[in-house]
């Protein structure tokens, strides 16, 4: 793959994880942990049936079984990841959603540091001190407007890139001592069926129409499924600083479609707490990507 062809990938694979919120507006009856477990259920399907074509059915199931304890945290990362952020949206808006979660750089930056050692340069803290204070402008300004419930949707999409800062710390230091890293995507698919079985009994009794269980598939299968995989194959070619500036396109993609789709209009603490937080990792990754590119 040339690095083109990566970078229209990774593009359009953030594209389609940008459907999600206009995609859950359009649902007629389903609600909360059932539109997760629907969502999980026909993601998990799908990866099983994209996984086995790629790999064989045998070698899935092998993966699975001697994945270890790593392969267990990294599937429960991904589970409280695909849990919480359809949670979130059923609580408050598309953009409090997206916004919050595009901090997980930064916080994987932290706990790198904390857990691994890892330095962080100085343009890094930056970053995070301003996009701190974007959050917490978003934040103060749902307290302040007594919108509880704004509040608590806030909090659960914070799980969000809580649990991917602690999945990617993980791989780094899979990969670090492994020497190539751990193949991890069947945790993926471990993570969707945790999902499913921990959201089921939330979900009883089940009230999605035909229609809606049209609308979670195709949130399970190329909302989610395919993209991740297209991410992966992506990374192959792309750094990560390159991977994290094009992830946050997710972030204005799925903003607008809100806007257009789903009649939600930004508020302003929403459009400039997460201008401060796009304008920081934006920085932060470009100024990345140009000392990696000074340094080769």
């Amino acid at each position: 793959m040339t690095h083109r062809k990566a970078v229209w990938m990774m593009i359009a694979a953030a594209l389609m994880w940008s459907i999600a919120g206009v995609v859950t507006r359009q649902l007629e009856a389903a609600r909360s942990f059932e539109i997760t477990f629907w969502r999980s259920s026909f993601n998990a399907l799908a990866l099983v049936a994209l996984l086995s074509w790629l790999r064989g059915p045998v070698a899935l199931w092998q993966s699975l079984r001697t994945g270890g304890r790593a392969l267990w945290v990294s599937g429960l990362c991904w589970c409280v990841m695909f849990t919480a952020f359809m949670v979130a949206l059923t609580l408050t808006t598309v953009a409090n959603v997206l916004v919050t979660m595009s901090i997980a750089p930064l916080l994987t930056a932290l706990l790198a540091r904390l857990t691994l050692g890892h330095r962080l340069a100085p343009r890094t803290w930056g970053a995070v001190l301003l996009a701190g204070a974007g959050i917490a402008w978003m934040y103060g300004s749902e307290f302040s407007a007594g919108g509880a419930q704004h509040v608590l949707g806030t909090v659960v999409a914070l799980a969000v890139p809580v649990a991917a800062a602690v999945n990617w710390t993980l791989l780094q230091h899979l990969k670090s001592r492994a020497g190539g890293g751990a193949d991890m995507l069947p945790a993926v698919l471990l993570g969707a069926l945790l999902s499913s079985v921990l959201t089921l009994p939330l979900a009883l009794p089940f009230a999605a129409s035909a229609a809606d269980l049209s609308l979670l598939a195709l949130l399970g299968v190329v909302q989610l499924a395919i993209p991740c995989l297209m991410a992966v194959a992506a990374a192959r070619v792309l750094s990560a600083p390159e991977i994290s500036l094009l992830g946050l396109l997710e972030v204005v993609f799925g903003v607008a479609w809100a806007w257009l789709g789903g009649g939600e209009s930004p508020t302003v603490a929403v459009l400039g707490g997460g201008l401060l937080v796009l304008g920081a990792l934006v920085a932060n990754e470009v100024l990345a990507l140009r000392t990696r590119v000074g340094l080769g």
